[in-house]
């Protein structure tokens, strides 16, 4: 997985075998020698533009250079931009999320929703995700299983059928009735109860949808 200190210490060491300074390395990419030294502690990463300037700088291709970071493969491709895996790793995306910007991330979402993610992690993504990617990721998250803390941090991003979804397997009695409460805060669930009474559904809920709630 990648290590943004390792990678950090990386460009330490080629900048020194190369017996330049900071001041040096920074005029020569057109950067500040704060943020070499920045780069160099592992508390930034460059974006590709200033990635490839100092891999070409220091000699080494720019796979090289993140490599040393300890980066597999997939990170590899998604750094540096050049294409998107079919296949990702939600703990490989989890790892590199805070150095992606959100129109990255967002080309990500396909290979994603591939495969099962759980509520928590998306939450974890939210931070540095679009609200469109969120909505993708939570169309086909499972629901069966969340939490009522855990709730209250996933409803803002819910769309209203995701949110109808979650009230439908409350009703149900999949998830806990106390769950209704936060549900409550969020969405108009008068409408929801009265339709489900009125036509005795307990304790299924499963043909529910907007149009027979909305007409």
């Amino acid at each position: 997985m990648f290590n943004i200190i390792k990678f950090g210490a990386y460009i330490s060491e080629l900048r020194k075998s190369a017996d330049m300074t900071q001041f040096e390395l920074a005029d020569i990419i057109n950067v500040t020698r704060q943020t070499i030294s920045k780069y160099e502690r592992g508390e930034s990463f460059p974006d590709i533009n200033i990635l490839l300037k100092i891999a070409s700088t220091l000699g080494v291709s720019a796979e090289n250079l993140i490599n040393a970071g300890e980066a597999v493969q997939n990170e590899v491709e998604i750094l540096l931009q050049k294409s998107m895996p079919d296949t990702v790793k939600i703990e490989e995306v989890m790892n590199i999320a805070p150095l992606l910007k959100p129109s990255v991330l967002d080309k990500l979402i396909e290979p994603l929703k591939k495969q099962k993610i759980e509520i928590s992690d998306i939450i974890a993504l939210s931070e540095y995700l679009n609200t469109e990617s969120i909505d993708a990721l939570m169309e086909g998250a499972d629901f069966d299983k969340i939490e009522p803390e855990l709730l209250k941090y996933v409803i803002p991003y819910l769309n209203e059928e995701n949110k109808i979804t979650i009230f439908g397997q409350i009703f149900d009695g999949k998830l806990n009735w106390s769950l209704m409460d936060i549900l409550a805060r969020y969405m108009d669930i008068y409408p929801l109860l009265e339709y489900a009474f009125l036509e005795g559904m307990p304790p299924t809920f499963r043909n529910l949808d907007e149009d027979c709630i909305y007409g």
